[in-house]
């Protein structure tokens, strides 16, 4: 890791090939000047932990602050290849990113928000409901994520299950957590939360969003709880009435983690250019299970012997969202620019803390 300085002045910051630009000042990070300015470079966790962020230098000198090894080698750092959450440009920067986005992102914003309902959906998934102040509007991509802002100051990232249009009449977002025993939070929501609740949030976050310029067949993927922003994606689709070809795989250790399958099926019924295959790791005799078996990565795998014309979206656990990626770019020449993914890094994997 190395030791971030911040620098003295002002930067210029360009990204190729799209020719965006924007300027970072002293000590601030690539990505939050990004941010600031509203120009849409990818990202994930925002914290040197996930490696979504990793682009490549074609000029200037960065100089990084703590991150993850497998967020950012030694080797690839030498090579040129830089995390904009934690980088901090010394010079004027040119980034290469072809998936920095042309539409302006969404300006960020802090909210209270109130706890409207919450259903347990399986038995260690909560789908919480938040109300959203009415006379905030509350702009966002289908995909993307907010997070509660702790009394002390700590943040817990969720992303939001439910597509924009959903909030005509009602504004306010949908969320599954996960119950991480032990982790503070999601200790809280399985516990203690009731409704009417007030909380602060902050967002939206996040580069996982459809890149509706693309005519391209999808491949969705999602691991547990990584369904929730693929389940905004679905909304948005049949919404917008998105007609290219889409699977979703999406895996869980038995069948009751895949805890919307009845609602995925209702979807497939409306939306005929979707396919769903669900995918168990370990299913237990009882559960008397006769879909697909194993990773849910190697699903696709098995199906597609080439991907080099599609585009993947994949969200969930980190090791399943970077065997993907490092498989189908390596394997099924997937172009790794079309390849868009949200880990879900926990405040263990960030900083070995409880979530």
């Amino acid at each position: 890791m190395t030791q971030q300085v911040p620098n003295a002045s002002v930067q210029p910051i360009t990204v190729q090939p799209s020719g965006r630009s924007f300027e970072a000042q002293p000590g601030e990070t690539i990505l939050g000047a990004a941010i600031r300015a509203g120009v849409g470079l990818p990202y994930g966790c925002k914290d040197g932990a996930c490696g979504s962020c990793k682009c490549k230098k074609i000029e200037g000198t960065v100089v990084h602050g703590e991150h993850q090894e497998k967020a950012l080698s030694a080797e690839e750092e030498a090579a040129g290849w830089v995390l904009t959450c934690c980088g901090v440009a010394h010079t004027p920067v040119v980034l290469e990113s072809r998936q920095v986005t042309d539409e302006s992102a969404y300006p960020v914003k802090k909210l209270p928000v109130r706890v409207a309902a919450l259903e347990k959906v399986s038995h260690d998934v909560m789908r919480v409901r938040l109300q959203l102040p009415a006379a905030d509007t509350f702009r966002y991509h289908a995909g993307q994520y907010i997070e509660f802002i702790l009394r002390d100051g700590a943040r817990r990232a969720y992303s939001m299950a439910n597509a924009p249009h959903t909030q005509e009449g009602a504004p306010g977002v949908e969320l599954h957590i996960r119950h991480m025993p032990g982790g503070r939070f999601t200790d809280h929501v399985f516990a203690t939360m009731v409704e009417k609740e007030i909380l602060r949030v902050e967002g939206p976050f996040g580069s996982f969003f459809l890149r509706e310029d693309s005519d391209k067949p999808i491949v969705l993927l999602a691991s547990g709880t990584g369904f929730a922003p693929v389940k905004a994606l679905i909304e948005h689709m049949r919404h917008k009435g998105v007609s290219r070809p889409a699977t979703l795989y999406w895996g869980g250790r038995r069948p009751p983690d895949l805890y919307m399958d009845a609602w995925v099926r209702e979807q497939t019924a409306a939306l005929p250019s979707l396919r769903y295959v669900p995918v168990v790791s370990d299913a237990l005799p009882e559960d008397a299970w006769t879909g697909r078996t194993g990773f849910v990565h190697q699903a696709v795998l098995d199906d597609f012997t080439d991907l080099s014309g599609h585009q993947v979206y994949a969200c969930g656990a980190p090791i399943v969202v970077d065997s993907a990626r490092a498989a189908y770019t390596a394997q099924r020449g997937l172009p790794p620019e079309e390849f868009y993914a949200d880990a879900f890094t926990s405040e263990a994997d960030k900083h070995g803390a409880s979530a």
